[in-house]
């Protein structure tokens, strides 16, 4: 039984993953990584994200990623490794996110006692995570806390960071359980009008038009998408079961903050990524169906 308002987690989630992800849009993350030479968007993308991990495989990215085609990873993964060690690309991921969030944000609000308390709330929400079955939450947990009282947008970040994997480690669990591989969760998403546009989507997954016409052919004899490639009745509500079902296993860090402190968490967070938005920190025709 939770004592928060309906979707209040989901909606702080969306909130602090717009400051998470922004980074993985920003110059600054391959300007960071290209001395080492690491520079191919995807190699970028995989490595910076899958670092707290280690040095791993091929296999352990497509795992615990879920929707990225094994084919691309294996392109990069492990040999984004000989490049530069997981300790080298978080070290840059990290100056990456200063630098984006400052040229986002501005000074001012970077080091606003605003940030420092948007920090310390998200910190606060993390001790409820879960590290059991979730790799990504986990791995990244074991990561120093930037501190507050010197970096309250890197201490907001890393918070931030901690969080959206551990939803996105809790979703893939529902994916599963709701039997639809990773292809079909991107099409199915996107097919809510909810996720990026196909476009976006086959170039950054490693997937191609072939591909995403066989999962919509999938979808529709399961009888979740319709002959124009829209959600059913049916895949309507499985995708509201999908969100549904990760929000109860996501609940326990909004529990743990409790209802006013996610609230005033919502706010603080959803203040700087609208700021971050507009600053445009993502391409126009990212989300949509287009």
């Amino acid at each position: 039984m939770t004592s928060l308002p309906e979707r209040a987690g989901r909606r702080c989630h969306n909130a602090l993953n717009a400051l998470h992800s922004a980074l993985y849009f920003s110059p600054a993350l391959g300007k960071e990584l290209s001395p080492y030479g690491i520079d191919d968007p995807h190699a970028v993308n995989l490595a910076s994200r899958s670092a707290p991990l280690g040095a791993v495989s091929a296999g352990t990215v497509t795992a615990t990623f879920y929707n990225y085609s094994h084919a691309l990873v294996a392109r990069f993964v492990p040999q984004v490794w000989d490049a530069a060690s997981p300790e080298t690309v978080l070290a840059a991921r990290l100056r990456a996110v200063d630098a984006t969030l400052r040229g986002l944000l501005g000074e001012e609000t970077v080091y606003s006692a605003e940030m420092a308390e948007a920090a310390r709330l998200a910190l606060r929400a993390t001790e409820g995570c879960i590290r059991s079955g979730r790799p990504l939450h986990s791995a990244n947990a074991d990561l120093p806390v930037p501190p507050v009282d010197q970096s309250p947008h890197l201490a907001l970040w890393h918070a931030a960071t901690l969080l959206r994997e551990h939803r996105g480690d809790g979703h893939i669990a529902a994916l599963q359980n709701a039997e639809l591989d990773a292809l079909e969760a991107l099409v199915s998403h996107t097919a809510s009008g909810r996720g990026m546009n196909p476009k976006w989507v086959m170039n950054t997954r490693g997937y191609n038009e072939r591909d995403w016409t066989a999962a919509q052919q999938r979808l529709s004899e399961r009888g979740l998408l319709d002959g124009n490639g829209e959600l059913t009745e049916q895949g309507v509500e499985l995708r509201k079961r999908l969100e549904e079902e990760t929000d109860r296993l996501d609940s326990r860090p909004y529990e743990t903050l409790g209802a006013e402190g996610v609230a005033r968490l919502t706010e603080l967070a959803g203040g700087f990524a609208r700021t971050a938005t507009e600053a445009g920190a993502f391409p126009a025709d990212l989300f949509g169906k287009g």
